[in-house]
């Protein structure tokens, strides 16, 4: 194989916990350990990322911090309701704060190039569009461009509103620039505009399966315990008529969410408090390691095609049974049947070296070629 000089552009990085950050991570790591020559521009924090350089044998160039801060949700009644407002509109209207990444990513690409391949990450899209801004044909950066599209951002189907039409020109604009454009499944390619689907490319999020070994030997719980890692959204990814019910269901059991929305989770009642347990976000490894010790896992799924949740990767590394939940259409046999012991009806993830993320490098590496 032809050693590669690689650029990653992402405003997020290790030790950031977010699909975006592992995406970055593991592809800078994967591409380092084949014997790539990597370049990873991000917001560089010295704490973490002067040992993490050395361990991987990379080098990190700071992006900067986002100055323009995003609107803090405080104070209550009528206050906490306008902020509230503002915050979601100006996201919706401006990409806001996430707009200026568009003016970071483009100064630091400025002096950048000779690689051979360049791979930008979403979201949030304001760094594709950085790159577009940077590349023309006197300064193209890298020979091959990938524009890696972790969520669609026009065509999604899982936010409450639609963005304004004026995005649609920006993601038409930057898609023409960019030489390919990579998506994590074959139903999220239905989400971008037609005219671009010949440059779309379909490639899922990776991890080196060997980091995520833990010793389940001892596994002996005294009742059926599982657990949910990840946001919710009401009337989409809503887990209330799962703990409406709970609540109705004559068998002991724990329950273990790991989540940065705790507010969506309702009804729970008195008995089910001692059940069901509501924890902050932990880090990936630890998480991992927690979550290998379930008996099963449960999964909210999206509405549509377009999205899907990247943690059951992370099922399908643990080799968990999983329990598949769709918001309005709770199947209480299949529930019953788990909470036993029968995992028949679990949710089946074909494929598993596809996620193997020396297979996710080297589909990035034959764009390159």
């Amino acid at each position: 194989m032809n050693k590669k000089k690689i650029l990653i552009v992402s405003a997020s990085f290790y030790p950031e916990n977010s699909p975006r950050s592992f995406r970055t991570t593991e592809l800078a790591k994967e591409f380092s350990r084949q014997g790539h020559f990597v370049m990873v521009i991000t917001p560089r924090i010295s704490e973490f990322h002067d040992e993490f350089e050395k361990n991987n044998n990379l080098i990190i160039k700071d992006l900067g911090l986002q100055k323009w801060k995003s609107i803090r949700l405080k104070g209550t009644g009528i206050n906490r309701l306008i902020r509230r407002f503002i915050l979601r509109f100006s996201k919706l209207l401006f990409e806001y704060p996430d707009i200026q990444l568009f003016w970071m990513v483009k100064k630091a690409l400025e002096n950048e190039k000779d690689y051979d391949l360049l791979i930008s990450i979403a979201v949030p899209y304001p760094v594709h569009w950085g790159v577009a801004a940077s590349r023309s044909e006197k300064h193209s950066i890298a020979t091959t461009w990938v524009a890696d599209c972790g969520d669609p951002y026009v065509g999604q189907e899982n936010d409450t509103f639609k963005v304004p039409f004026y995005f649609s020109w920006v993601e038409k604009w930057f898609m023409r620039k960019a030489d390919f454009i990579s998506v994590p499944t074959n139903g999220a390619i239905a989400a971008y505009f037609p005219e671009f689907h010949f440059k779309i490319k379909v490639i899922p999020q990776g991890y080196r399966f060997e980091d995520y070994q833990f010793d389940t030997s001892k596994l002996n719980n005294s009742r059926p315990t599982f657990a949910y890692a990840g946001m919710f959204m009401p009337g989409r990814r809503d887990p209330s008529e799962f703990i409406q019910y709970l609540n109705t269901v004559d068998i002991d059991f724990e329950f273990h969410i790991y989540t940065q929305t705790p507010q969506f989770v309702k009804g729970i009642n008195s008995d089910l408090m001692k059940k069901i347990f509501i924890h902050d976000p932990v880090p990936r490894k630890e998480l991992m390691n927690i979550l290998s010790r379930m008996d099963f896992l449960v999964n909210f799924e999206n509405v549509g095609n377009r999205q899907k949740p990247s943690k059951l990767i992370d099922y399908l590394i643990l080799n968990k049974p999983v329990l598949s939940i769709k918001t309005g259409d709770l199947n209480k046999n299949t529930v019953n049947e788990f909470l036993s012991g029968n995992y028949d009806c679990q949710m089946l993830i074909e494929n598993p070296d596809q996620y193997r993320i020396e297979n996710i490098c080297n589909k990035f590496i034959e764009l390159a070629n």
